[in-house]
C-alpha cells in the first residue's frame, strides 16, 4: 500500500516527523536530565534512569481507535524505516528521524499457536513468539535497533566523528550489539566482553563474524558488566547493554506486536517472558502501560516472569508478599542451561519495582507474577516444544516450563491464553541439546536425560554391500543397482515400513 491510498484524514499520520520531547529520568532521585549527552545512570546520584516523552499527552489525546487504524495502515506500507519497530514510532523513540532509522529486518516476529498435544502438556492454551526469528536471531535486536538509531541521530547531528560501542553479553546481546554496529561501521567500531567459556561457540561466532572486537573474561556475566560499567563510568564509549534506556524502549516493541496481533485485546492474555538482566520484563510492562494509558487497549494482560532456581534473585524479592519487607539480595548463579538469565544481580531491578508497582496500579488488581523452574524442566520443555513444531531456545523452555508451573499454581484463568517469548533460535543452543541426547550434563547443572526425549543418528550399513559410493569414485549400473536395492530393505527394517499390497 501507499500512502496515498489510505483515508485522507489518516494520511498526515502515517509518516511522522519528529516531535517527541524527551528526557532521563532517574527512578532514585526524580531529576530530569536532557538526551542531548548519553547518560547511562543518574549524573547526580547514579540512580537508574527511565526515558520518558513530555509529549506524551498530546498522544493520549489522538485516541486508542485511531492509534489503532494509524498502526493497522502502517502495516501495510513498504517503507523500511516503519516496517519494523518503529512502526510504533511515537510510543519508542519519536525524536529520532525516520531516515536515521536503522532497520535490519527486526520486529514483526510471528506468533505460533501450540498444537493440541502442547496445550495439554502445559494445561492451556498458548502461543510462542519467535523472537529468534529477528536478524541476529534473538529479541535482543528489538532494543539494539532502537539504541543504535539514536546514536546514528546523535552521530550524525553533532558530526561526533569515530565512537566505541561495548557491552556485557552471554552471547545475544555481544550478537545484536555487533550486528548493528557493523551497519554503522563508517563511524562505529564494537568491543564485547563476554564470561570464558559460558557462550556457546555458534553465539561466540556470531560478534566474531561481524567483525567485534572480543574480550574473554574469567568469571559470569554479573563481573563482565561490572567491567563494563566502569569503562563507560570512564571513558567515552557508548554502553549497549539494557544499562541503556534507549534499548528499553525498543524492546517495548514485543508488548505493542502482541496487542496488535491480537486486535488489541490482551485482557485474556497472560505473557510470560524469563527473567535475565530484567531489562525484558521491564519492556513488556513498560509497553502494556503505555498503550493501556493512551487508550490503544482497554485492559492489561497478566505478565509472568520466570527464573531458574540457578539465578533468581527477583523471584525470593517477589516471594516475600508485603512490599514494605522485600529487599533485593543479589545471587551467587550457578551454571544454567538458560545462559542469558543466568544473572544474579539484574541491572534493571529498581526499573521492575517501580513498574510492577505502577502496573498492578493501573490494573486495579494483581497482574505481575514470578515463578521458579528447575534446569531439569527447561531443558525437558525446549526438546518437547521442538518436538512440535517450535525453533524454542533454553530460555523458550524456561518460559514454557514457567507457564506450565504457572497453569498448575492457579495463576492462569480458565479461558486465558498463554503468549510465550522465545527470546533466540534453537540453532544458538545446539550443544545443550547435543549434551541432553549424549548424557554429558555436569553434576552442576542437575540435568539427567530422560530416554524418550533422547536422540540420535542411526548409521546404515546393510551387510549385503561391499562397495560404498564416493565422491570422487561413483559405483557402476550394476553396483548403484543393488546399492539402492539394499539401503531400501534396510531403511525400511529400521522403520517398521509394511509393503506395498
Amino acid at each position: 500500500m501507499k500512502i496515498a491510498d489510505i483515508t485522507p484524514e489518516l494520511q498526515r499520520y502515517i509518516r511522522p516527523e519528529p516531535s517527541g520531547d524527551m528526557s532521563y529520568h532517574c527512578l532514585s532521585c526524580n531529576q530530569e536530565f536532557p538526551i542531548t549527552e548519553l547518560l547511562y545512570t543518574c549524573p547526580e546520584c547514579r540512580g537508574l534512569l527511565m526515558l520518558e516523552d513530555r509529549n506524551f499527552t498530546e498522544i493520549k489525546e489522538l485516541g486508542g481507535e485511531k492509534w489503532r487504524r494509524i498502526f493497522d495502515h502502517r502495516r501495510m506500507l513498504n517503507d523500511p524505516s516503519l516496517k519494523g519497530i518503529f512502526l510504533y514510532y511515537e510510543f519508542i523513540a519519536p525524536v529520532i528521524p525516520l531516515d536515521l532509522v536503522v532497520y535490519l529486518g527486526e520486529g514483526h516476529t510471528p506468533l505460533v499457536k501450540a498444537n493440541s498435544t502442547m496445550t495439554r502438556f502445559a494445561g492451556a492454551p498458548f502461543y510462542f513468539k519467535n523472537d529468534g526469528l529477528n536478524p541476529s536471531a534473538s529479541f535482543k535486536d528489538r532494543g539494539m535497533a532502537c539504541a543504535l538509531s539514536y546514536v546514528n541521530h546523535v552521530a550524525k547531528e553533532r558530526d561526533l566523528g569515530e565512537m566505541l560501542a561495548i557491552c556485557a553479553s552471554t552471547g545475544d546481546t555481544s550478537a545484536s550489539a555487533a550486528l548493528y554496529a557493523s551497519y554503522l561501521s563508517d563511524f562505529l567500531k564494537c568491543a564485547v566482553l563476554l564470561p570464558k567459556g559460558k557462550v556457546t561457540p555458534q553465539q561466540l561466532s556470531q560478534p566474531l563474524g561481524s567483525g567485534a572486537k572480543v574480550l574473554e573474561i574469567p568469571g559470569v556475566f554479573d563481573d563482565c558488566m561490572k567491567i563494563v560499567e566502569e569503562l563507560a563510568e570512564n571513558y567515552n564509549v557508548v554502553l549497549l547493554n539494557s544499562k541503556n534506556s534507549w534499548r528499553i524502549l525498543g524492546q517495548e516493541s514485543f508488548s505493542y506486536e502482541i496487542a496488535q496481533d491480537f486486535d488489541y485485546q490482551v485482557g485474556d492474555k497472560v505473557v510470560v517472558v524469563p527473567i535475565g538482566n530484567a531489562g525484558n520484563i521491564t519492556a513488556v510492562m513498560s509497553g502494556f502501560l503505555k498503550f493501556f494509558d493512551a487508550g490503544v487497549i482497554q485492559e492489561l494482560p497478566k505478565i509472568i516472569g520466570v527464573q531458574s532456581v540457578h539465578a533468581d534473585p527477583v523471584y525470593r524479592y517477589y516471594t516475600e508478599k508485603s512490599p514494605d519487607k522485600r529487599k533485593f539480595v543479589p545471587v551467587a548463579v550457578k551454571p544454567s542451561v538458560a545462559q542469558a538469565a543466568m544473572i544474579g544481580n539484574p541491572v534493571s531491578m529498581p526499573r521492575v519495582i517501580k513498574l510492577v508497582e505502577d502496573y498492578e496500579k493501573a490494573a486495579g488488581k494483581e497482574r505481575i507474577y514470578v515463578v521458579q523452574v528447575t534446569e531439569q524442566e527447561i531443558m525437558d520443555c525446549m526438546l518437547i516444544a521442538n518436538r512440535h513444531g517450535h525453533i524454542a531456545c533454553t530460555q523458550g523452555g524456561e518460559s514454557l516450563a514457567g507457564f506450565k508451573h504457572a497453569v498448575e499454581m492457579g495463576l492462569v484463568a480458565d479461558g486465558e491464553i498463554g503468549v510465550l517469548d522465545s527470546t533466540a533460535h534453537a540453532i544458538k543452543f545446539a550443544n545443550f541439546q547435543q549434551m541432553y541426547f549424549e548424557d554429558r550434563f555436569g553434576p552442576e547443572f542437575k540435568v539427567k536425560p530422560k530416554e524418550e526425549l533422547k536422540n540420535a543418528p542411526i548409521s546404515v550399513l546393510p551387510p549385503g554391500i561391499s562397495k560404498f559410493p564416493k565422491p570422487d569414485s561413483p559405483l557402476d549400473r550394476e553396483e548403484l543397482t543393488l546399492f539402492v536395492k539394499e539401503m531400501a530393505n534396510e531403511i525400511a527394517k529400521i522403520l517398521q515400513l509394511s509393503p506395498k499390497a
